[in-house]
């Protein structure tokens, strides 16, 4: 049950932003075992002045930077986590052809109980 937040620069077109949902969807499937159709997902776009980063880290950036925010179950391991950034970085580069240096994803985990998806429940709980 994944909860994705992607943040990017203004100005790209629809099948960018929808490429961008289908590599992260179809990356989360292939290594996080996400059931069919379990997309929750948004885009926010922002104006040149208010996208900012840096080279920290060694890694030259560029305007097509995207901030990828994925909150997830607590109960996924390292190794399925580092599969996820790497076919993250695959898929985005094949479609919609973002460089890897530009994939920029963070995972934040929350309990189980954290969680209601709809009618006021706390289905995981």
């Amino acid at each position: 049950m994944p909860l994705l937040q992607i943040s990017l620069r203004a100005g790209k077109p629809d099948a960018y932003r929808q490429a961008i949902f289908d590599s992260l969807y179809r990356a989360m499937r292939e290594t996080l075992n996400v059931p069919e159709d379990d997309q929750f997902m948004t885009i926010t776009e922002h104006e040149p002045a208010n996208f900012r980063y840096g080279a920290a880290f060694g890694i030259d950036r560029s305007d097509e930077l995207v901030f990828i925010r994925i909150t997830v179950f607590n109960t996924r391991t390292a190794e399925q986590k580092k599969a996820l950034f790497r076919r993250i970085a695959e898929l985005l580069g094949e479609s919609p052809g973002i460089r890897s240096e530009d994939v920029f994803v963070n995972i934040v985990e929350a309990a189980l109980e954290n969680w209601s998806v709809g009618n006021g429940l706390a289905q995981f709980a």
